[in-house]
């Protein structure tokens, strides 16, 4: 039997892992996973004996895990590495999120981690934590953040040339070339894949609600029911982005976030739909007008005038910018709209007790904790500051963008993030300085990188 603990909010307790356990006897291991900076699971199986000791004390665990880059190398300028002799971090359980990987062969589970210094305090590279001190701001200001995650991705598997290409359909074995956006056909096609990922799905109790062929072959979309616990609902964005890679791999294809997997098709995003309860629990953003009420309008006004600076996380690869180009469905500018897909703030049709918005900037290969954080962190800063959005934009927005009013190169985000007093009271001024540290790291070995392009530009011609 497991015995009484203590532990900061938020963390899971020794009876919900001795719940867990008596209904799954079956259970060999589970896999903690602790998501890093750059939105990476990382982490380690931990025998179903050892479950007792995670959820009574947490498990030390090297905290340079959180400040590895994207290809898993130590980042020496976030101060986690050498400078501190690699110290150990602790990893405790994050409530709620023990649940079976029912995609793994041997029987086992996953549960989420969030890291503490040794002393008790949230570590300071921890996205997680991040997005912890906006939602307390909110909740400090009279209001509960509702959120909910879409996110689209892509199906593939290698073709006979042994390139990653949309994965051809389960059923009836055909790769059909066309877009066909909201495409039933697709779905079925592919029904075997899907009908394990919401079994899977039921399993994690992820609330999944639509499913959706977006607009490339290939491509799928589906959106997370929204919470009125923002943890919650990052959290499970995050467990679903495991769930439909591991159901993938267990049917022989490859579930694709990237932002860009393709020049020639569409990217892929994650829109985050965003509005504030008040003390009452009804939606201070609600009102007859489609523009929503002037609370919503000052959150708006406030993502507006953080839009560029938080653009590093919200495309935090070199792939990630090559999805911003006019009438592809990704935004390029500042701007925002009612009922409109042309632009970076969009607020939804529907009932007038329905009215959010939803940010539509983010890839689908952002870390959804700090996408979450900055949305919400903007939205507060708007409120607090009486921000007018200015008037909404009407038609084609890409007609009507400004150029430079984002930083759509990579190397621009990054400075135009440095230099943040927002990114620095959001995220916390430890926070950024280890995610600035590797995204410069990141972005001088991309560079460095001499590809197959090079030959063919420069061989005959340089």
């Amino acid at each position: 039997m497991l015995s009484k603990n203590s532990a900061p909010r938020g963390v899971g307790s020794l009876a919900e892992a001795q719940a867990f356990l008596d209904a799954n006897p079956d259970i060999e291991a589970v896999q903690l996973v602790i998501t890093d900076a750059c939105g990476v699971g990382r982490g380690k199986n931990v025998a179903r004996e050892e479950l007792a000791a995670l959820y009574g004390s947490g498990r030390n665990v090297a905290g340079s895990i959180l400040g590895l880059d994207i290809t898993g190398e130590d980042v020496e300028g976030t101060g986690l590495v050498w400078n501190v002799g690699d110290a150990d971090q602790c990893c405790r359980p994050v409530a709620g999120s023990l649940a079976r990987a029912s995609w793994l062969k041997r029987p086992s589970a996953q549960v989420l981690g969030t890291m503490y210094e040794l002393d008790g305090r949230p570590s300071k590279a921890d996205p997680r934590h991040a997005l912890a001190g906006v939602v307390a701001r909110c909740e400090d200001a009279g209001l509960t953040p509702v959120v909910a995650v879409e996110l689209e991705f892509y199906l593939l598997e290698r073709d006979s040339a042994g390139r990653l290409a949309p994965a051809a359909g389960m059923l009836s074995g055909e790769r059909r070339g066309r877009i066909d956006a909201y495409g039933l056909g697709r779905l079925d096609d592919m029904s075997p894949l899907f009908d394990d990922l919401y079994a899977s799905a039921k399993a994690l109790e992820l609330p999944v609600r639509t499913l959706m062929s977006e607009y490339a072959p290939g491509q799928f979309e589906i959106t997370l029911e929204h919470r009125a616990d923002a943890m919650r609902a990052v959290d499970e964005a995050i467990l679903f982005k495991r769930a439909v890679r591991g159901v993938a791999a267990r049917h022989g294809r490859v579930a694709c976030f990237m932002a860009k997997p393709f020049a020639e098709r569409a990217g892929s995003g994650m829109h985050l739909h965003a509005s504030l309860a008040d003390h009452d629990g009804d939606n201070a953003c609600a009102a007859d007008d489609p523009a929503g009420s002037p609370l919503l309008r000052h959150a708006i006004g406030g993502l507006r005038s953080t839009l560029a600076d938080g653009m590093a996380i919200y495309a935090p690869n070199a792939n990630s910018y090559r999805r911003f180009r006019s009438m592809s469905y990704a935004p390029v500018a500042v701007t925002w709209g009612i009922n409109n897909r042309s632009v970076s703030l969009r607020v939804p049709a529907g009932p007038p007790a329905s009215r959010h918005v939803e940010h539509r900037v983010a890839g689908a290969d952002a870390n959804p904790y700090l996408v979450a954080a900055l949305v919400l962190g903007g939205m507060l800063h708007g409120i607090q500051n009486q921000l007018d959005p200015g008037p909404p934009v009407t038609g084609n927005g890409y007609a009507q963008a400004q150029q430079g009013t984002l930083p759509t190169q990579w190397h621009d985000a990054l400075a135009t993030a440095a230099s943040s007093e927002f990114l620095r009271d959001a995220l916390g001024s430890g926070f950024l300085d280890v995610f600035l540290a590797i995204k410069r790291q990141e972005a001088g070995k991309f560079a460095a990188l001499v590809s197959d392009r090079d030959y063919e530009w420069y061989l005959d011609t340089a």
